[in-house]
C-alpha cells in the first residue's frame, strides 16, 4: 500500500539526493521492516527514521543492505 503525494516526494527526494540509488520492492520492505522492529522494540515511533539511517550510512560504506538486516535482527529484541 502507498500514497502516491508519499511516492511522489520520495521520488523527488531520491532524484535530488540519490539519482543512481533505485529501490527494488524488496528494499523497500526491508527497511519498512527493519522501521517496524525499530519502532515496536523501543517502544518509540521515533526511533525508526534512526535506525533506519544507520543501515544508510553503512550501506555508503559498502555493506549490502541484506547482510545489515540480518544483523540487525540477529541483535534485535525477541519481541521486536
Amino acid at each position: 500500500d502507498s500514497l502516491p503525494a508519499v511516492d511522489a516526494w520520495l521520488q523527488s527526494a531520491r532524484d535530488a539526493l540519490a539519482p543512481d540509488v533505485e529501490l527494488s520492492a524488496d528494499d523497500v520492505r526491508t527497511l519498512l521492516d527493519l522501521a517496524r522492529v525499530a519502532a515496536h522494540a523501543s517502544g518509540e515511533r521515533t526511533k525508526a527514521p534512526l535506525l533506519c539511517y544507520l543501515p544508510g550510512v553503512a550501506g555508503g560504506r559498502g555493506a549490502s543492505l541484506d547482510a545489515l538486516s540480518a544483523e540487525l535482527a540477529r541483535t534485535s529484541p525477541a519481541d521486536a
